[in-house]
């Protein structure tokens, strides 16, 4: 069987969970398709594939447009096939914020009128080097507003790697 794991990144947090998530399904028996939305300049064929994970993060409110461009241009074949859509986000790794996480995962669905089988939000990190300073306020007044963690104290993972093990291998095993 073979799973394409399809993800968008812009600071490079969804690109380390999308090759987690191609190593725990290899290490489960399947062939894996990796690929990295933002790089796909062509129609991407899905002959041979199985199923399909999506990821992509998201940034002021919204999924990458060219990951939830792949979705739409590949809805149809998506749809016959078995899939997992993992939205990654800051709000995700807090209660307070889980509303909003599964608010940008639905909206993202509706604008590219897909359904998945299964969907699963993934807490982000905070990545200051790769923040201006507008990025660094929006990130620490509005997405971290409430948590005792300041984006200047440098990087800081919050993906739980176990719980998104988990995640996939139930998907896998369906």
């Amino acid at each position: 069987m073979t799973v394409l794991i399809a993800y968008g990144t812009v600071e490079g947090q969804t690109a380390k969970i999308a090759r987690f998530v191609n190593d725990v399904t290899r290490k489960a028996g399947y062939d894996t398709i990796l690929i990295n939305t933002g790089d796909q300049i062509r129609h991407v064929s899905l002959t041979g594939v199985d199923r399909v994970i999506l990821a992509a993060p998201v940034h002021e409110r919204r999924h990458p447009k060219l990951f939830e461009a792949f979705v739409e241009t590949h809805r149809d074949a998506l749809a016959s096939r078995k899939s997992l859509v993992l939205s990654v986000s800051l709000k995700a790794a807090f209660a307070r914020g889980q509303e909003d996480a599964w608010d940008y995962l639905t909206e993202m669905l509706m604008r590219t009128h897909f359904e998945p089988d299964l969907t699963a939000l993934v807490a982000g990190a905070v990545q200051p080097d790769n923040y201006g300073y507008f990025e660094e306020e929006i990130v620490q007044h509005v997405v971290l507003k409430d948590q005792k963690i300041d984006p200047r104290d440098g990087a800081r993972e919050f993906t739980d790697w176990d719980a998104l093990r988990e995640t996939v291998v139930t998907f896998l095993d369906n």
